[in-house]
């Protein structure tokens, strides 16, 4: 009994065996004929196509553009054609550009200005139109006899000059250390116009002399006019320095 049961333990086995060798056989040429077909047929290959491209050479250049038409000789069309040259009107005592250059230059008739025998009141060296009771030499500056005329002093009835423009010194530091403080009295002498001109100290206080000197120079007066006209002027000032 025991024998007969083993005979058929080892059959079947056997049989097991031989099913799973044929599945595995019938597995593996299924796997090998999907990816072998695939290889062998050569009708679903996608064609590869070669383009070839070629480079065009660069145009070549424009040609170049063609010479200007002659002009036409006037000896064949009969005509001569004169050059036009260009006159300008020169006035005399007048500057004007030439528009080429000249061979010669013109001799320019120059304007008579005097007056033979001169005018009534007339001085050599007179301006145009003459000023009545000139002064030899003319007019300087505008002002007639200013060389000539020379400074007056501001004594008794010629009053100095009034002050319209005023600059305050400044107090020196090394004065103002030493504790010094006075009045700095100062000869001044102006231009017609009013404007210093010369400085002379006549009182000095010697630490506070420069801070005088440098704001007198500075000031502006009015014009003085004696018998009509502008004359420089010579009077004096005082600056005073207080300590607070």
């Amino acid at each position: 009994m025991f024998k007969t049961y083993s005979d058929k333990k080892e059959k079947h086995k056997i049989r097991n065996l031989l099913s799973f060798l044929m599945s595995f056989s019938v597995h593996i040429f299924i796997v090998l004929s999907l990816l072998v077909l695939p290889l062998i047929s050569v009708k679903d290959l996608p064609k590869i196509e070669v383009f070839s491209v070629f480079l065009a050479p660069p145009p070549p250049p424009p040609p170049p553009p063609p010479p200007p038409a002659k002009k036409r000789s006037s000896k064949r069309s009969g005509t001569r054609i004169k050059p036009v040259k260009a006159s300008a009107t020169i006035r005399p005592g007048q500057l004007v550009a030439p528009v080429e250059i000249p061979d010669e230059i013109a001799e320019e008739e120059l304007l008579d200005f005097g007056i033979e025998g001169g005018v009534e009141g007339g001085v050599e060296g007179g301006v145009v139109g003459g000023v009545l009771g000139g002064v030899v030499g003319g007019v300087l500056g505008g002002v007639v006899g200013q060389v000539e005329a020379p400074p007056i002093r501001a004594i008794g009835e010629i009053r100095p000059p009034k002050l319209i423009k005023r600059v305050d010194p400044e107090y020196p530091e090394m004065a103002r250390q030493a504790r010094v403080q006075g009045v700095v009295i100062i000869e001044a002498m102006t231009d017609i116009y009013g404007r210093v001109q010369r400085i002379k100290v006549l009182r000095s206080v010697p630490l506070l002399d420069d801070a005088a000197i440098n704001a007198v120079r500075q000031w502006v007066y009015e014009p003085l006019f004696f018998n009509g006209r502008p004359r420089a002027v010579i009077f004096t000032v005082t600056v005073q320095f207080t300590l607070t």
